[in-house]
């Protein structure tokens, strides 16, 4: 049976119903996400500058998120172990020291490596980030709502970056969009070590299962470098085949070790709970079509009706006005009717939005875009909270820095393969590839609608047996 104890010392009530915790995380937050986006306009600038083909503007996005969704379980575990401040102060560090020197890469490869670095911090920032969050906001109506605004800066930061990325490409040039990471990180790091209160960390747990963490990295590499290098090389080559190998034998390599682990880095127990499974896999389905839309949309724009970076980000603008309200919105829905509702509705119309896409072509006008970019960005918000509440609530406190790491690496892990197949799918044709994509894309969110609906708790329930909320 597992012992509760108590705290010794009385609860700080300010700090944990002031907004400054809210705030710090959130700046971290932001930083972390809008770099998922924030590139994507100013992709075709790096190409020039720094000689960089096709694959290689492939790997500046992915080997971001690559490296952030292949050490969540790691981070998330080691949250739990050493405590969610230190490891969120330690990411910010290196999240901010990283983005200086992508803003001073004077090659690709090296851009390519300091994103690498920066996905690093991103790792260890994200699942600390959502273990301060429960720690400051104890109460689950309160936590539902910090999640809310939580995900709400998940949003605007996703929508942000293309156009803050064109405004800034087109005034400052492509470092820029780098060096903006620099006062925001520190003037989280200010607000995290005066305003966060920790969440309790244990050292007794064992170790942190390296040699199952580089089988899963190995994995997920695998997979990543095998959809990317496919659009370039062919599907048949060797270089690609080895790529989905090596995928399957880290895959393999990683599910044994786990099975024999005293400590294991993936916790498989939290599976058993369907709300946890199934918001995982909903977690990759989501962001593989939203962000694999978000990576092929500034291409028609710019490719096919010759879009300036500013022009490419102002009309991506439908998809991105719309995240700060869908997200706001999802906070109350799940405070007051729990995750299932929002998500389930907000996967239907993301699909919805997905398909408008079909009928585009070279002569489509762009006001024939507004109403799907702005259903894909709405659904994407409104599911977005709703299922990180459902990870949280169907996972026991000790576990939430693992749980969040999970869910989170199931969100990389879709973000990096969305621009990896969907990329693939457009290299040979733009136009074909992109219908193919956003098919894909939509049954991923109808099939995300449909466990959600199965599986995710509704009002005055949680994800561990159906039993009331407390």
């Amino acid at each position: 049976m597992r012992t509760i104890c108590a705290p010794t010392g009385t609860p700080r009530t300010a700090n944990r119903q002031s907004p400054l915790p809210l705030v710090a995380v959130c700046l971290g937050y932001f930083i972390v996400i809008l770099d998922v986006t924030v590139v994507t306009v100013a992709l075709p600038e790096i190409g020039t500058s720094l000689g960089a083909g096709v694959t290689g503007l492939q790997w500046v996005v992915d080997g971001y998120t690559l490296v952030f969704a292949g050490l969540l379980l790691f981070c998330g575990g080691l949250g739990d172990r050493l405590g969610g401040k230190t490891v969120f102060l330690g990411g910010l560090v290196v999240f901010t020291l990283a983005s200086a020197w992508c803003a001073l890469a004077a090659t690709a490869t090296l851009l390519i490596l300091a994103r690498m670095v920066q996905g690093l911090g991103a790792a260890m920032m994200v699942p600390a980030s959502l273990a301060l969050l429960r720690t400051a906001y104890p109460d689950r109506a309160g936590r539902a709502r910090a999640f809310g605004v939580w995900g709400t800066v998940a949003g605007l930061a996703a929508g942000a970056g293309p156009v803050l990325g064109g405004v800034l490409v087109t005034g400052l040039g492509w470092r820029s969009v780098f060096f903006l990471n620099l006062p925001v990180g520190l003037t989280a790091l200010l607000l995290t070590v005066r305003r966060v209160p920790d969440s309790p960390g244990d050292r007794s747990r064992r170790g942190l299962d390296m040699p199952a963490q580089l089988a899963a990295a190995v994995a997920l590499a695998g997979l990543a470098t095998g959809c990317i290098e496919a659009g370039a090389l062919g599907r048949t080559h060797p270089a690609v085949l080895g790529a989905f190998a090596g995928c399957l034998a880290g895959l393999v390599a990683f599910l044994l070790l786990e099975r024999r682990s005293p400590a294991p880095v993936l916790p498989l127990a939290l599976f058993r709970a369907p709300a946890f499974s199934a918001s995982a896999v909903i977690g990759v389905l989501l962001n593989a079509g939203f962000y694999g839309l978000l990576f092929l949309a500034p291409l028609y724009f710019q490719q096919v009706h010759h879009y300036s970076a500013l022009r490419t980000g102002i009309a991506l603008l439908p998809a991105v006005s719309v995240v700060a309200v869908g997200s706001a919105l999802a906070g109350r829905l799940t405070a007051r009717s729990g995750p299932r509702l929002p998500m389930v509705a907000g996967l239907v119309v993301g699909a919805a939005g997905l398909l408008g896409w079909l009928p585009t072509g070279p002569d489509t006008p762009y006001a024939a875009l507004v109403a799907p970019m702005a259903c894909a960005g709405f659904g994407t918000a409104l599911t977005m909270p709703a299922s990180t509440a459902a990870v949280m609530e169907a996972a026991p406190g000790e576990r939430s820095g693992a749980a969040a790491a999970v869910f989170h690496a199931a969100r990389q892990t879709g973000s990096a393969l969305g621009v990896a197949l969907f990329g693939t799918l457009v290299a040979g044709h733009l136009m074909t590839g992109l219908h193919l994509a956003v098919v894909i894309g939509a049954a991923g969110f109808l099939i995300a609608a449909a466990l959600a609906a199965r599986c995710i708790p509704g009002a005055g329930r949680t994800g561990r047996g159906g039993h009331k909320a407390a």
